[in-house]
């Protein structure tokens, strides 16, 4: 009977909460202010990092930015700055624990404590598994995982104790559903997606309901990094729209962003459906990139 009765009770919440999830649609969400944060990017030396720090910068943030490329943060920082914002560089390694953990330290003694931190470094290498080498797949979980979370156990703590803070998880689509020649990338971006879900829970048990945590997960991105991408998914994003997405997230606190939101429903739809659909799927949505392959058959 209790089991009924607990049956009944969780179909009536899924029914309240759905309806209240759709109403929600409707309704546009308040935007929080974030003047006057301190903001941290890595990977802020081109791309989605920069083009981050740019829409932070507007907001009157002041900007800490990351990446180990010295002249990319340097241009970022000046745009920053035209911007009216204040930033601060550092060249900073994401490969490596020692130099995140150092560098993290400086920004604490030099400029505060980090409220917001959007770890947005990452590598890919589009290969099968045979020609991508050893370190190269080292290098991809110590940049794209790891570093989430050296960055996180340096600037968390302060967050937790005040209450109030974001952790900005850049992960992919590709941490969701896979493709061939991204084995070492679409493993890292699984992994830190779960971070995500994982750090989000574990901010519940301490019940830390200040420090709010969002996850983003685009397709393929026009920054050079993976060449003549192609799916039936629809075009390849550029940077702009992607980053638009990211800020009305942040700003709005959504757990889980999908660019396009496609993407959402084929996560959904991979769980629920038939293996040799999915194959006739998959086939159809028809993703394409240029790729190394160094697998080689014998010949007959």
């Amino acid at each position: 009977m209790k089991f009924l009765l607990d049956g009944l009770l969780l179909l009536s919440l899924l029914i309240l909460f759905s309806l209240e999830s759709l109403v929600k649609l409707f309704i546009p969400k308040k935007r929080k202010s974030v003047t006057g944060e301190i903001v941290l990017i890595t990977g802020a030396g081109h791309g989605i990092g920069r083009l981050t720090a740019y829409e932070f910068a507007k907001l009157k943030c002041k900007l800490v930015l990351w990446d180990i490329n010295k002249h990319g943060i340097e241009e970022t920082a000046a745009e920053c700055r035209k911007l009216g914002a204040k930033a601060h560089t550092f060249v900073v390694d994401c490969s490596n624990r020692e130099d995140i953990y150092s560098s993290a330290k400086k920004v604490k003694k030099e400029i505060g404590d980090v409220s917001i931190l959007v770890n947005n470094a990452g590598v890919v290498y589009t290969s099968d598994l045979f020609a991508t080498q050893d370190p190269q797949i080292e290098k991809t979980f110590e940049v794209n995982v790891l570093a989430h979370f050296w960055t996180t156990k340096a600037f968390l703590p302060a967050m937790m104790e005040n209450n109030h803070g974001h952790i900005v998880t850049v992960a992919s689509a590709a941490g969701h559903t896979v493709v061939p020649f991204l084995l070492a990338y679409c493993s890292s971006k699984f992994a830190a997606v779960g971070f995500h879900r994982a750090l989000t829970e574990e901010l519940a048990a301490f019940k830390r309901t200040g420090v709010k945590t969002t996850c983003l997960c685009p397709n393929f991105i026009n920054t050079g990094f993976i060449k003549n991408p192609s799916t039936s998914l629809g075009p390849t994003l550029e940077p702009e729209q992607v980053v638009s997405r990211l800020m009305n997230g942040i700003l709005t606190e959504q757990k889980m962003i999908f660019v396009p939101s496609s993407v959402a429903v084929l996560t959904v739809l991979e769980r629920i459906l038939p293996e040799r659909f999915l194959v006739v799927l998959k086939r159809k949505i028809n993703v394409r990139f240029d790729a190394v392959i160094g697998y080689k058959t014998k010949e007959q």
